[in-house]
């Protein structure tokens, strides 16, 4: 018996004053990684806003199945870093999220847990505005890390990170997923698409198309490159 899906998506048409791609109806399930590809504009980021709640959809509905408090955790392309807080204190803000204000000893763990598993242990008390972008990066991945949501939108969290870093923040990351969470990022890296997606959702030629990571691959006119 499959399990009731986390995301669902009934002929959802997104866009502002006029949609930006056809109807899209599709299932997201536990445990799933699925990485939004196409051109700038095309409509990736408006799909994870919509998602979100922050968009009206056009037509259509999107019904989300977790926790109403937490259960959905979201990463801006801008981050929405608190500039002059700590490190620690924007990490805290997501391991508050779910907890009651009370249980100070259980916030802290999960903003030690979340620094360490991104590599940021030794910024803690360091303001985030002398952080570098990429570090900024890592910190919002944290919060998330520390909320323990049952979905993360990521809207390109990967980029201005090395391999090095990108790996050590997918790892960090993928635990949650073991657990039963599910991830859905913007990607424009091919590399990242093959190494940690299960699955695509790629918009092309005002078309939207739902594939596995293998499909895509194969798929892809480039071969597996950025459409």
């Amino acid at each position: 018996m499959v399990a009731n899906p986390i995301l669902s998506l009934s002929n959802l048409v997104i866009g502002y004053n006029e949609p930006l791609a056809e109807p899209i109806s599709l299932e997201v399930q536990n445990g799933e990684v699925i990485a939004i590809l196409g051109i700038s504009g095309i409509g990736k980021t408006t799909l994870l806003r919509t998602i979100a709640g922050l968009v009206p959809p056009i037509e259509g509905s999107c019904r989300l199945r977790v926790d109403k408090k937490g259960g959905l955790g979201y990463i801006p392309q801008n981050l929405g870093l608190v500039r002059h807080a700590s490190v620690a204190n924007n990490v805290g803000l997501g391991a508050g999220v779910r907890l009651e204000w009370t249980m100070f000893s259980e916030r802290r763990k999960r903003i030690e847990e979340a620094l360490k598993a991104v590599g940021l242990t030794e910024k803690a008390s360091e303001p985030v505005r002398r952080l570098s972008g990429g570090q900024k990066r890592r910190v919002a991945t944290a919060r998330t890390l520390a909320q323990r949501p049952q979905l993360i939108l990521a809207d390109e969290f990967l980029s201005e990170l090395d391999e090095g870093n990108a790996s050590a923040v997918m790892e960090a990351v993928l635990p949650l997923v073991t657990q039963g969470s599910s991830l859905i990022m913007v990607e424009h890296n091919p590399k990242h698409v093959i190494q940690y997606a299960s699955r695509v959702w790629w918009f092309h030629d005002e078309t939207f198309t739902d594939l596995s990571a293998e499909e895509w691959e194969k798929f892809s006119p480039t071969g597996g490159e950025e459409a």
